[in-house]
């Protein structure tokens, strides 16, 4: 069991304090050390600990040190390694791919304290001290480059991580059942390469006849680099075999007679499962030795909020859930999240506020049908899009009821949704309760929501509602804000440059936002992140579904102009602006007029032009002008006449002072002459 109010030992002194010689496990992380359940190093690590193995932990080694690896010495069983909550790459650079000053899982926030790619650079650090001690990966970053994958980055088709990392084993999505399984085996004796049977995991293989299962093979890694449209349906493949129920073992060749073979999806957690993971002992602070540096700041964020639910089945193409954590949804018990709440109440910086409820979609409560527990996630169609599946079983009652008896807790003022909500499952719920709930107790006067676009062209391809859904929940929540008496108001959250989107379809988003009168702070530059159906497409060109070629943005100054546009209010846009409506051939949105997004040239720093003006309005505003202008300029002439005229008397009167300062000077200049020669007369005469 844990050590009372204890964080795992991070070194050999805090190991001997609890009587051990050796840990059974290592867990190496690119994150600071933080013992929260937001943190999945954190469950894998407690999860190990309450089933009676020792673990140690080491967080942000220095990988320049091979020492700084083996400050817990070698564990009994395996290393674990893992990137931390966040992909390192994403971490680390922005979508133009420049250096982030900021890493939030950090200590102290600033420049990272990891290297890029921290997955492969770990265990090659670990393989050269240990040389045959068994590594185990986990975490986002393995997760989503377990097979060959398009890597951004470096604009390369990349070999499977666990190739390049020389680990042992790959553990991928929620790695609860499979961490325990193999941990099992291993202190049983079997060897690392003989685990090859855990469900969530991908092991190399140098035949195909050691394998007892059916598989399905797909294109080689040579294949796939040398052909995008193979990558696209290899990738496809890969992409509907995410479901524990559907899935089939993939193999995927590469040279030398090696494989790469990804077992099925592990099992969801039951609801019993879940309310275990979230209710082992955690801390839930940072290790105590970050405090001078100011804290972790990922868990400022995250502190007070509850998860209650895993998995999505919304299959947004540019998100990596799918690929991740899947379609089928998982929860904890009412019970659960009550306790926690509970927790949270006491702690001496709770002010009240849960400032979330939820997971990455926060009002799925359950499977998007009851078809799925029996059969699985279709692989032919998706539960909400192009529209909702007649399948569905939209209700949020359950979700309306966690949230009144969290609401009802002493101590607790305000629970707020900031995980996000999926707007069209809230429409395709006919009882029309949920929305009266958000609206009157769980919205901080700006409810955010994200249509991503307004084009359906676009949309479609992004896997996104049409855009007169979003318009319709614009129009309800209006109305539901109205009728409450209340002053809310909806944030859009918009994206540029997704693959599908030229530039037309920028330019209409940008007059979207025209007419919005808004103009959003922060604008989502499409990513291209592995695991994604929208990365798929940025790559290849095709859309893996259909195998339809798919325009994409690809230059840097294009994305710069879609981006802009989207911000064309920003007087340090104004140039790609104006530039990009030049080349869009849209110069009639160039000028004075209210329709056009930016004048003729740049204007003062706090310029913009007038947006929602009537006619009439605008008219009285033209006279207006005009007299102002004709008064302006009479009045000009004016005084260009009498400045005139001034200067002609000031001229005058100059030569008029001249020349009689002239004059009396010549009259003394005589004078002076005929004194000096009476004088000389005089002295000639003495």
């Amino acid at each position: 069991m844990a050590k009372e109010n204890g964080f795992l030992p991070i070194n050999k002194k805090e190991m001997r304090e609890r009587g051990w010689k050796q840990a059974d496990f290592v867990y190496v992380c690119g994150d600071a050390y933080v013992d929260h359940p937001s943190f999945g190093a954190a469950i894998i690590t407690r999860l190990l600990e309450d089933a009676g193995y020792k673990v140690a932990f080491i967080a942000q080694p220095d990988w320049n040190d091979e020492n700084s690896i083996a400050v817990c010495g070698e564990p009994r069983l395996a290393f674990i390694v893992s990137a931390g909550n966040m992909d390192s790459m994403v971490n680390h650079y922005t979508s133009f791919k420049k250096r982030r000053h900021q890493d939030a899982y950090t200590p102290g926030g600033g420049f990272s304290g990891r290297p890029n790619r921290p997955t492969i650079v770990y265990s090659n650090l670990i393989r050269k001290t240990y040389k045959k001690t068994p590594i185990l990966l986990g975490g986002i970053e393995a997760s989503l480059r377990r097979m060959a994958h398009y890597d951004y980055w470096s604009d390369k088709v990349k070999r499977s991580v666990l190739l390049d990392s020389g680990a042992d084993l790959l553990m991928y999505g929620m790695g609860e059942h499979s961490i325990l399984e193999i941990a099992e085996a291993l202190d049983s004796g079997i060897d690392v390469h003989d685990i090859t049977y855990v469900r969530g995991t991908v092991f190399k293989c140098k035949d195909l006849e050691e394998l007892s299962c059916e598989y399905e093979l797909l294109p080689s890694y040579e294949e796939i680099t040398e052909s995008k449209e193979t990558f696209a349906k290899s990738y496809y493949q890969q992409y509907i075999n995410t479901d524990a129920i559907t899935a089939k073992t993939l193999v995927e060749p590469y040279k030398k007679k090696e494989y790469l073979v990804q077992n099925p999806p592990s099992l969801p957690l039951t609801v019993e499962e879940m309310d275990h993971v979230y209710e082992l002992p955690y801390m839930r602070k940072w290790h105590p030795s970050y405090d001078k540096l100011g804290g972790v700041p990922a868990l400022k964020e995250i502190k007070f909020s509850l998860t209650s639910n895993r998995g999505c089945f919304g299959g947004c193409s540019f998100c990596a859930l799918t690929f991740h954590q899947g379609r089928r949804i998982q929860i904890r018990s009412q019970e659960s999240i009550l306790k926690e709440a509970e927790i949270l109440i006491k702690d001496p910086e709770f002010k009240g506020y849960i400032h979330d409820v939820g997971g990455p979609t926060a009002d799925f409560r359950h499977t998007a049908c009851e078809k799925q527990l029996k059969y699985g996630v279709c692989t032919n169609k998706q539960c909400l899009f192009p529209k909702p599946c007649a399948n569905m079983n939209a209700d949020h009652g359950d979700y309306i009821t966690l949230l009144r008896r969290l609401r009802a807790l002493p101590g607790v003022k305000k629970v707020f949704i900031r995980s996000g909500i999926r707007f069209d499952y809230v429409l395709a719920d006919k009882k029309d309760h949920f929305l009266e709930e958000l609206c009157k107790y769980h919205v901080s006067g700006q409810l955010k929501v994200a249509p991503e676009h307004i084009c359906d062209s676009v949309l479609r391809l992004m896997g996104k509602p049409s855009n007169h859904v979003y318009e319709q929940f614009a129009k309800e929540y209006r109305n539901m804000n109205k009728k409450l008496g209340k002053k809310q108001y909806m944030v859009p959250y918009l994206m540029s440059s997704h693959p599908g989107s030229h530039l037309k379809e920028a330019i209409a988003l940008a007059e979207y936002i025209r007419d919005l009168g808004y103009m959003p702070e922060q604008v989502q530059d499409f990513y291209p992140t592995p695991g994604t159906i929208s990365t798929c497409m940025y790559y290849t060109g095709f859309d893996p579904r259909t195998m339809e070629k798919v325009y994409v943005p690809v230059s840097l100054k294009e994305k710069q102009m879609q981006r802009a546009l989207i911000q064309y209010r920003n007087p340090e846009n104004y140039d790609i602006v104006k530039a990009a409506l030049i080349q869009g051939g849209r110069e009639d949105l160039i000028g004075f007029d209210e329709h056009c997004l930016i004048p003729p040239r740049k204007m003062g720093k706090n310029y913009h032009p007038a947006q929602k003006h009537s006619v009439e309005k605008k008219n009285a505003i033209k006279t207006d002008k005009f007299k102002t202008d004709r008064f302006k300029t009479e009045k000009s002439k004016i005084e260009k006449s009498k400045i005139e005229k001034s200067k002609i008397e000031r001229a005058k009167t100059d030569r008029f002072k001249t020349d009689r300062v002239s004059g009396k000077e010549e009259g003394r200049g005589k004078a002076k002459k005929k004194t000096i020669r009476n004088v000389h007369k005089k002295k000639k005469r003495g």
